[in-house]
């Protein structure tokens, strides 16, 4: 019987990591530095690409359901879920634009609080205090996102974060792809 160490894991190949972050590289500094309508373009893009991800997705999801019968409700559901928020995107891409920064914010908060109630068990169960205390943290700023999803700036500031973080992540997946194309041709 193999163990999980014996197991050979394939990677993803170095080029498809560098293509993944030179694209968020380019998109992070267009949607940071870009002039007002680079701006908006990218990013109505962005929403573009949300629409047709999760459509598609959704559309997989349905798929999928009749190749794999187990917890076929939930797949259901979240198939027609996909395809009802893509093609809502799709044909109303202004109305989204405005909207998913602030939707964003409001699911990242509710994952925050689950988060950090999970740490908080976790750490009673035995896991440290350092779980309870990153739960702890997670529930604040889960209450604090979700407290002020719905103010004025919420969902600009979203996206200005979400863009450094796609240039800074860019940039070390484009180091890290480098780093696989070395290693894979020593071995």
């Amino acid at each position: 019987m193999a163990t999980a160490t014996d197991v050979q894991v394939r990677q993803r190949p170095w080029w498809l990591t560098l293509i993944g972050g030179v694209t968020a590289v380019i998109l992070g500094a267009l949607l940071l530095w870009g002039g007002l309508g680079v701006r908006v373009q990218v990013y109505l893009l962005v929403v573009y690409f949300i629409g047709f991800y999760w459509f598609v997705s959704g559309i997989f999801e349905l798929v999928y359901m009749f190749v794999d019968h187990s917890m076929w409700g939930w797949k259901l559901f979240m198939g027609i879920v996909g395809i009802w928020a893509g093609g809502y995107v799709i044909t109303n891409p202004i109305l989204s634009a405005v909207a998913l920064p602030k939707i964003a914010v409001l699911v990242l908060g509710i994952y925050g609080i689950m988060y950090g109630i999970m740490l908080i068990v976790m750490a009673f169960k035995g896991g440290g205090w350092g779980a309870g205390l990153l739960g702890a943290l997670g529930l604040v700023l889960g209450f604090v996102l979700v407290g002020n999803y719905y103010m004025p700036g919420v969902g600009i500031a979203y996206v200005w974060v979400s863009a450094l973080f796609a240039f800074i992540f860019g940039i070390v997946a484009i180091v890290r792809s480098f780093q696989q194309r070395k290693a894979n041709k020593a071995a």
